[in-house]
């Protein structure tokens, strides 16, 4: 089984920035899509980005040109650059990757906290 790290999170004040890493360890198989979920008190995780081997990135709308996914496949490694955040985006930021087999594989979480 996959096995990813995660590390960046921390507390920042809004309208600051802060970067998310992810690598993944244990790959059998290649990595096809790696992501950014999160998940505030209280709410349901939702998808914040996802990036495709190919470099074909998605945002959803409340993240959009805010954030950065980017990634680098010879380290297994995804990044989240997080910029001009704002309080609502405190949540725990969990990283998630699938392989070209479908499956599918999470990091443990790491909290952001955006004081207002």
């Amino acid at each position: 089984q996959a096995q990813l790290v995660e590390s960046g999170g921390g507390l920042v004040q809004a309208g600051g920035s802060l970067k998310l890493s992810c690598t993944a360890s244990r790959i059998v198989f290649s990595l096809n899509v790696m992501g950014w979920y999160r998940q505030a008190p209280g709410k349901q995780r939702e998808s914040v980005a996802t990036i495709t081997r190919g470099g074909v990135a998605n945002y959803s709308d409340s993240v959009k040109d805010r954030f950065t996914i980017s990634r680098d496949n010879a380290k297994n490694t995804v990044y989240l650059q997080m910029n001009s955040l704002k309080f609502e985006d405190t949540a725990v930021y969990y990283c998630y990757i699938r392989n070209v087999l479908g499956q599918t594989s999470w990091g443990q979480g790491t909290q952001v906290t955006v004081s207002s």
